[in-house]
Formats: structure tokens, C-alpha cells, sequence
């Protein structure tokens, strides 16, 4: 029964965090609106103040996770959250707008890392893979919703409504972490003592997660950095209009949405790391093979394809993260990773720009969708070469 019931906790916390994604996308798509209309900049600022935070302090996030009881702590940044959601609600100049985004971003550093903590203590009867293929199809439900759902908020209500909004998904998600019966509590290191580095440490310390996320960074930069070729390629190429668009970009979201809650649970434990990186080939070639035809329904399916691949990949690093970091360290690893990939996206911000300037939108998924495919088949023969390493060794010995 208690199993049962533990089941149900991880679908209330996946069923909150969907709630907060569409949240998200409502804030960051009407502060976008509003940021732009103030400075043709001020779009890049806004998702650089957001995003840079949980690079900066991805390790001393980690230390502050790993050192105070976890599910606590994710209420109260979950509260905090909501408080600075609301005072964006009523600020009227750009440089207030970017300091809240900033210290917002803050909080949101601290949340992700302790909600992904706190994932094995609610797994129940699921396995790993199949929990952390819950919760990301979770998110993805919110980038399927949140983005139509911003458009009529800010359209008809405004970006005060908008953000208030945004602050009540996180006291919805606050809700459901106080309710939660569990405890991730600081565990017993030994005497050590944790240092800001421990997380990068971790995540490149151990072989397979340094091949896998190393070559999947390289990969994120240009996944990343192919966002304005999507526009570019679609608007300029294709011809078509906002709504169409829309589709293409809700046909990736229910491809990430099937393949983490369907597929990812099926992939043995021992083979995570390479169908991560497999997933992230896939997600790159959808990108690299689309602009050959020229035509939209190529585009849509294409678009299914490497959403289904994004699902995998995303699950994927956060599973090998938990099958071989140890659980007091989670948090620490977890920050650390968090601050990879949003070190990877801001990298990504400006060369993504300048790919579509020079080459255009075609050239654009051609270059960052073939390059991501090919630094993510790079990492599957290293992992294979990995494997082989001690056979040879016992071998030779024999």
C-alpha cells in the first residue's frame, strides 16, 4: 500500500511541475513582450539575467542542497519564487525587470536541483529511468501549453496578470512539496567536506558521465543555438505563417512528451548512457535532414522525431545522473549539470544569432543540427571504446 501510495506522491509532484512549466513559459514570454517593447535588446538581457544564475552559483546551490533538508528547502524557494514572480507584476522599468529576473533565476537554481534530489524518494515502483521520464514528460507538457496560454494572457490581460499567474504555480508547487511525506536529509560524508567544484567533479570525474554529458554539451550549444533557424528556416524558406508554426513547435513538445514517458522506461539500465547519446543523434539529424525537401509536412514529422529524441536525451542525463552519483551528493551533481546546459544556452544565445545572419536558416539547421549529431556519435564510439578497454585488459593479462 505504502508503495501505492508513494506512486501517487511522484504524479502529484510531476502534476505540479507541469503546472509551474506552463507558469514559466506564461512569465517568460510576457516579460519578453515587455522587454522588448522597452529595448530591441532587451529580450537577450532578460534571458540572460534568468539563465545566468544558475551557472554562476551552480556550486555553492549544490552544497546548500546536499546540506539542508532538501524538501523544505524546495518549499521555501518555491515561496520565494512567488513572492519576486509577484513584485514583476508591478515594476515599470527595464533595469527593476532584469534585477527580479536575476534573483527569480536564483531561486529557480535552487528548486530544479532540489526537485530532482528529491525524484528517488518518490520513485515507488518505477524505476529511475521511468520516474525522471515522468517528470520531464511533465515539463513538456508545459512547453506544449504554456506558450499558446502566454500569448492570450499577456495578449488580453497583460504582463501584471501574467506574472501574477506565474507566482501562483509556485505556490502550487510549494503546495505539493509540504504535502509530500518525505525527507531528503544531509547524509554522512565521512569528514569531508563540501566544496563548490564538487559537482563539475562529479559529473566529469566518472568516465561515462564525462563522455556523455562532455559530448552532450557540444551538443546542446548547437541544438541551442539552431533555435533561430527553426524561425528563420520556417518564415523565410517555408513561407509559413505563426499559427503553422505553432504546430511545428507542438509537434517537438508531443514527441519529448511520448518518448520520456513511453520509451525511456523501456531501455535496459546498463545501456542509459548510450541511448542518451543515440536520443541527442537523432534529435540533431531531425534538424540536419528537414531542410532538404523544403516542405512542411517533412518539417512536422521531422520535428516529432527529434522531440521524441530531446525526451530521451533529457531523461537520460538525469537518470545516469542518479544511477551513479551518490544520493548525498545529488544535489551538488544536479546543480552542476543544470549550470552545464544553461552555460551551453547562453553560449548559444549570440552564435545562433550570427549563424542565421551569415548562412540563413537552412544553412543554420544544417550546420548546428549535422554538428550535434555528429559530437553525440563521437561520445557513443568513445563509450563503446570505454567498454572494450577492460576486456582487452583482462586479455592481455591472461
Amino acid at each position: 500500500m505504502a508503495v501505492t501510495v508513494r506512486d501517487a506522491h511522484l504524479r502529484a509532484l510531476a502534476g505540479a511541475i507541469a503546472v509551474s512549466a506552463i507558469g514559466d513559459w506564461v512569465a517568460v514570454i510576457a516579460l519578453g513582450f515587455r522587454a522588448n517593447d522597452m529595448w530591441d535588446g532587451g529580450v537577450a538581457l532578460l534571458l540572460i539575467c534568468l539563465w545566468s544564475p544558475i551557472a554562476l552559483f551552480a556550486g555553492h546551490v549544490g552544497i546548500l542542497v546536499d546540506r539542508v533538508e532538501t524538501r523544505t528547502l524546495a518549499v521555501a524557494a518555491g515561496v520565494f519564487q512567488a513572492g519576486i514572480a509577484a513584485s514583476l507584476a508591478f515594476v515599470s522599468s527595464l533595469p527593476a525587470i532584469l534585477v527580479l529576473a536575476f534573483v527569480l533565476g536564483i531561486g529557480v537554481a535552487v528548486s530544479s536541483a532540489a526537485e530532482f534530489s528529491l525524484v528517488p524518494l518518490l520513485a515507488g515502483t518505477r524505476s529511475i529511468g521511468k520516474a525522471n521520464g515522468l517528470v520531464e514528460s511533465a515539463r513538456g507538457i508545459g512547453f506544449v501549453a504554456g506558450p499558446a496560454l502566454a500569448g492570450i494572457v499577456a495578449g488580453s490581460a497583460g504582463t501584471k496578470y501574467a506574472m501574477l499567474a506565474d507566482a501562483a504555480t509556485f505556490l502550487v508547487i510549494a503546495g505539493v512539496l509540504a504535502a509530500l511525506p518525505v525527507r531528503r536529509r544531509p547524509m554522512d560524508e565521512h569528514g569531508a567536506k563540501p566544496a563548490a567544484r564538487d559537482g563539475i567533479k562529479l559529473l566529469f570525474g566518472e568516465r561515462v558521465l564525462a563522455i556523455t554529458l562532455g559530448t552532450g554539451a557540444i551538443g546542446l550549444v548547437f541544438m541551442s543555438a539552431s533555435i533561430p533557424g527553426d524561425f528563420a528556416y520556417a518564415t523565410h524558406s517555408l513561407g509559413i505563417g505563426k499559427l503553422a508554426f505553432g504546430f511545428v513547435l507542438t509537434a517537438w513538445a508531443v514527441g519529448m512528451i511520448v518518448a520520456s514517458n513511453t520509451l525511456f522506461g523501456r531501455i535496459p539500465a546498463a545501456a542509459v548512457a548510450s541511448a542518451t547519446l543515440i536520443a541527442a543523434a537523432v534529435q540533431g539529424l531531425a534538424k540536419f535532414v528537414a531542410p532538404f525537401w523544403q516542405l512542411y509536412v517533412v518539417m512536422l514529422v521531422a520535428w516529432v522525431i527529434g522531440g521524441m529524441g530531446h525526451g530521451i536525451k533529457n531523461t537520460g542525463f538525469r537518470t545516469l545522473i542518479h544511477q551513479r552519483v551518490d544520493a548525498a551528493q545529488h544535489g551538488r551533481a544536479f546543480a552542476a549539470f543544470n549550470g552545464l546546459r544553461n552555460t551551453a544556452e547562453l553560449a548559444a544565445l549570440a552564435g545562433g544569432a550570427g549563424l542565421v545572419t551569415t548562412i540563413g536558416g537552412r544553412g543554420t539547421l544544417w550546420v548546428a543540427g549535422g554538428i550535434s549529431a555528429a559530437a553525440a556519435l563521437v561520445g557513443v564510439f568513445a563509450l563503446t571504446m570505454t567498454r572494450a578497454q577492460p576486456d582487452a585488459a583482462a586479455a592481455n593479462a591472461s
